[in-house]
């Protein structure tokens, strides 16, 4: 917290614009050549920011800790995620634009397909291992869940994207200390919603109660025919990023949660398309309506998480060609990096440092001409903490004033 207190007090406003280009799951491993997914990508466009910047690797909350999203993205906007402990299910449910009061107990939900033995073939709605449940699909299961009766409770539940959703839960005393029923892994079951405390245990016979009745419901109609939920939470107080940074922030996010976290924070979250192009457009439009921007990037965490490590190659060769359009609009801070290493090899988020790439007026150039994780340890940012790249950004804006005498 005290960094935060920090940065708003030395922040100041001023016409500059900072830029964050998050492409999730940016970092990689070594793959069947010996080469990391940057490494064996055409990505010239980033090559060429790269040798325009001071370059670094960032880690978002400490060594050998795998960030997830919420955690990662927190530590690049600032925040220490061990200090702001907030679980996935706010941020989807505000995502996608569902009411959280008071009192109510978000999570993010996965429709998943498991055998006659409640193994699970899917953890993503599919028929087998890495198959993704169709977003057209998506609609109607929701739909079938929303005719589940829940004694002593009310519920809201809303379709995302693919296999994703989100259920907010109303109940008088609930608690969000629970166990994730999501293994992570395919081949195990299901595990129940445990309470981490006594005063918890009501709250964790519901969410059980409220998937054994989707099972119910689902299993002799769809392929994908059970439901996992994590990340329970309730709406956390948390510093407004307006105020902390004395910034008008725009976030620009395809995703839910992403944009769930940021309304959270206090971004304003700018519409735009379905496709990455779309994002960029969209900033373009917007450029002269914020002086910050967060613009999010997802493919390459997707390839990863798929272990498909020529999907992830071609994501961040996609990421690539946005590179120019960003570079054109020639903001005073332009940053690129991403909220964690994904990967394709791990098949899964992990816990390896992720490159980052400052462009600005006030550098002291490095020589780093190659945008990778090799490269990019010779940088002269060197390896530091990911909530130390705001204030980074800021002091490059000209948006921190002295501090002391």
């Amino acid at each position: 917290m005290a960094n935060l207190k920090l940065m708003q007090q030395l922040s100041v406003q001023t016409p500059s614009k900072i830029v964050f280009f998050v492409i999730d799951g940016l970092g990689g491993l070594p793959g069947p050549e010996g080469l990391s997914e940057l490494e064996m990508a055409r990505t010239p466009n980033l090559d060429h920011l790269a040798a325009e910047s001071v370059c670094g690797l960032i880690q978002h909350v400490a060594p050998g800790i795998t960030p997830g999203s919420g955690p990662g993205h927190l530590a690049l906007f600032g925040y220490d995620p061990l200090e702001f402990d907030i679980g996935r299910g706010i941020l989807e449910a505000l995502g996608l634009d569902m009411e959280v009061r008071g009192g109510d107990m978000a999570a993010r939900g996965n429709f998943c397909t498991v055998d006659s033995d409640n193994v699970l073939l899917s953890r993503r709605g599919g028929r087998s291992v890495g198959d993704r449940l169709e977003t057209e699909e998506n609609p109607r299961l929701v739909e079938v869940l929303k005719t589940i009766d829940l004694p002593g409770a009310s519920f809201e539940i809303r379709g995302g994207r693919e296999h994703r959703f989100a259920v907010v839960f109303r109940a008088p005393g609930l608690s969000d200390a629970l166990t994730d029923t999501d293994p992570q892994h395919e081949g195990l079951a299901p595990r129940p919603a445990q309470a981490m405390d006594e005063e918890s245990q009501s709250s964790a016979d519901l969410v059980n109660k409220f998937i054994a009745l989707a099972r119910e419901k689902l299993e002799e109609r769809y392929h994908a025919n059970m439901i996992m939920l994590r990340g329970f939470s309730k709406q956390p107080p948390i510093p407004a990023f307006p105020k902390v940074y004395n910034l008008h922030p725009g976030a620009i996010a395809i995703y839910p949660m992403y944009r769930g976290l940021a309304k959270l924070l206090g971004m304003e979250i700018v519409p735009t398309g379905a496709t990455a192009q779309d994002t960029v457009i969209t900033l373009k439009e917007q450029y002269d309506n914020h002086d910050f921007f967060f613009l999010h990037f997802k493919r390459a965490d997707a390839a990863g998480e798929d272990g498909d490590f020529p999907a992830k190659v071609q994501a961040l060769e996609e990421a690539d060609s946005l590179i120019p359009s960003l570079m054109e609009l020639n903001p005073d801070v332009l940053v690129v990096t991403g909220d964690h290493s994904t990967p394709a090899v791990l098949a899964a988020h992990s816990w390896h440092p992720v490159p980052v790439a400052m462009r600005a007026k006030w550098l002291r150039p490095d020589d780093v001409c190659k945008f990778s994780e090799k490269a990019f340890r010779d940088g002269s940012l060197g390896r530091f903490q990911a909530t130390d790249l705001m204030p980074l950004a800021m002091a490059h804006a000209l948006k921190l004033a002295k501090y002391g005498a």
